[in-house]
């Protein structure tokens, strides 16, 4: 809720420029929405003329948020700041352990310890959500059972609708296992590109010739059924308008784009064999869509309403056209789900799924003025720059030793 009080000069200040470096990253990621491959991003606001979309305007940011109270201000920062904070320790000292360490003897349990410190950590976003900000999360449709190896594609309206997808996931035990697929500039970035590196988000060029093997290469690594696995698709192609859809024939949808198929279809066929099934998620938010900033300080949403409808793998077609065709009926179903939302305020079909007990797990801070850890950062963050920027991932030693001995037989039979 608004207030009348005017925060302090600090915050007047403060707050424009936090905004800027928000923004700068968000001019970044809204780069991907016109990548002529589909595949699965991580993108920002809709941008579509023809969609009666209601996005946050980032030019009033400042004058936005200079009218909430000062302590409703300081929350917020302090919650970003912590947020922040604990994030570089989760990155620098257990991400480079399990990642990096525990990987050079097992993919399978680096995969699962890194997805423990980090579902930690990511678990802090639900709380905010829901236990400071007091925003309601209401779940509908299927009632879909824990730790499943998912392909999941949903409508994409808002900068931050792919964060409350992390309320759900927290509730089946996998929120250290949702993957994305990023334009390959912001793995680049620092701290925040180390992170998408290390939870092996697939960083793609937005040009489909060049990608398609990258993509291939990294989905063909994420086959073995013993690691859950929530792979997150944001199909839409900002392209495909209103205008585009009547001059090619397609339908003409109100509230989602056509989704592209390319990326979706690759990903069934690399990975069916594994998946248990494909979630299609809607999200949909009372009054108006928020951004990160009205997530951080409390503003918007009201409520959020995550529909889910669980298909199983072996109900969708094999072949690539209808594999294409069957994606863009599912969007025509959730362009008329969303439509009734509009109208009636909910989604159909009511589901009950657990409270939010507290935060999941306690995030401890430790003080070293060591010489020791000083070195340990030092060279974290030089291992981190360069496998960032090549894509490098170690392999097991063991793996590394069969591939040696196999060498070395083939040179013998020569």
């Amino acid at each position: 809720m608004l207030h009348d009080t005017r925060c302090p000069s600090w915050c007047i200040h403060f707050v424009p420029k936090l905004s800027k470096i928000i923004l700068l990253l968000s001019h970044q990621l809204q780069g991907q929405n016109s990548w002529q491959s589909p595949a699965v991003l991580v993108t920002v606001t809709t941008r579509n003329p023809d969609m009666a979309v209601h996005t946050p305007a980032s030019s009033c940011f400042g004058a936005k948020y200079q009218a909430l109270a000062p302590l409703r201000i300081l929350r917020g920062l302090v919650c970003l700041l912590v947020l922040l904070s604990t994030a570089f320790i989760m990155l620098v000292f257990f991400g480079f352990i399990s990642a990096v360490i525990v990987r050079l003897f097992s993919v399978h349990y680096s995969r699962r310890a890194t997805s423990f410190f980090f579902g930690a950590w990511l678990a802090l976003w639900p709380f905010l959500f829901e236990k400071i900000n007091k925003t309601k999360v209401v779940f509908s449709g299927d009632d879909v059972p824990s730790r499943e190896r998912i392909l999941l594609i949903a409508n994409h309206r808002t900068e931050v609708d792919w964060m409350y997808l992390w309320d759900l996931a927290l509730r089946k035990g996998c929120l250290g296992y949702i993957k994305y697929i990023l334009k390959s500039s912001l793995m680049r970035l620092p701290v925040f590109g180390w992170s998408f590196h290390i939870l092996e988000f697939i960083p793609v060029e937005r040009k489909w010739e060049a990608d398609e093997s990258i993509m291939r290469h990294m989905l063909s690594t994420f086959k073995d059924p013993q690691d859950p696995l929530w792979l997150a698709l944001f199909p839409e192609g900002t392209d495909f308008t209103q205008k585009y859809a009547a001059e090619h024939g397609l339908p003409v949808l109100k509230n989602v784009l056509l989704p592209k198929t390319k990326g979706f279809c690759a990903c069934l066929q690399e990975l069916r064999e594994s998946l248990t099934a494909v979630y299609d998620v809607t999200i949909g938010y009372k009054n108006r869509c928020p951004s990160f900033l009205d997530n951080v300080f409390g503003v918007d949403p009201s409520e959020v309403h995550i529909h889910i409808r669980c298909i199983p793998i072996d109900t969708i077609p094999v072949s690539e056209s209808e594999m294409s065709t069957w994606l863009i009926n599912r969007f025509q179903l959730k362009d008329q789900l969303l439509s009734n939302f509009q109208i009636q305020g909910q989604f159909p079909d009511p589901a009950t799924q657990r409270d939010l007990s507290g935060v999941k797990s306690t995030c401890m801070y430790y003080s070293f003025s060591s010489v020791w850890f000083k070195l340990y950062v030092s060279l974290v963050c030089a291992y981190l720059v360069p496998a960032t920027y090549f894509n490098i991932r170690p392999q097991p030693i063991h793996t590394l030793l069969k591939m040696r001995s196999n060498c070395h037989l083939s040179n013998t039979y020569e």
